[in-house]
């Protein structure tokens, strides 16, 4: 998943790493990525042929590392954001990433990452509220049926807002308009 993010991050142009840390960071909602995450990645991508690394001046005299997207990862990072079946499904990072891009990815991909994610959210439904059938029985004051409540208006919640993430997607597909065209795929 970080490397993902971090491809995607390089996706509309060269960064520092530390610009890499704070939007990986922003994406996942976990505060900055480590710099043990960050520049292992970038030494991989960049063996890879997937990113190109060049050194500049800082301001106070150090060096900087600036990486960008070669055509090749920016194959690899449309390669990823293609693949989400179940496992990726059932991931909200892996999930919320994607619909962050969706600019950049065609309808038909769009609509099956959110039928893919709508019908993990259905089944994970269905368990909570056969859960929250069974938990009925507990005695007055328990607190386990309060967690399976939200989790249930949690759900509900990213259904809704998935079926109107597909008529927006739906209107664009409608009108014509093409995801933008930020490399080739």
């Amino acid at each position: 998943m970080n490397d993902l993010i971090l491809l995607a991050a390089l996706l509309d142009g060269a960064k520092h790493g530390w610009v890499l840390k704070k939007l990986g960071g922003w994406v996942t909602g976990h505060g900055e990525m480590h710099n043990n995450l960050v520049y292992p990645a970038m030494k991989k991508f960049v063996a890879r042929g997937w990113v190109r690394r060049r050194v500049e001046a800082g301001q106070r005299g150090q060096t900087r590392a600036v990486y960008s997207l070669t055509g090749r990862g920016n194959k690899e990072l449309f390669r990823r954001l293609n693949q989400f079946g179940e496992k990726e499904a059932a991931s909200a990072t892996e999930f919320r990433l994607r619909v962050g891009l969706f600019q950049v990815l065609p309808s038909e991909t769009r609509k099956r990452i959110l039928d893919e994610r709508g019908r993990w959210l259905a089944a994970r439904e269905e368990r909570f509220v056969e859960l929250q059938q069974k938990l009925a029985a507990m005695k007055p004051g328990a607190w386990g049926p309060e967690v399976v409540d939200f989790l249930i208006v949690e759900v509900r919640a990213e259904r809704r807002w998935i079926a109107a993430l597909a008529k927006r997607s739906n209107q664009l597909a409608d009108a014509g308009a093409n995801p933008k065209k930020l490399g080739r795929r």
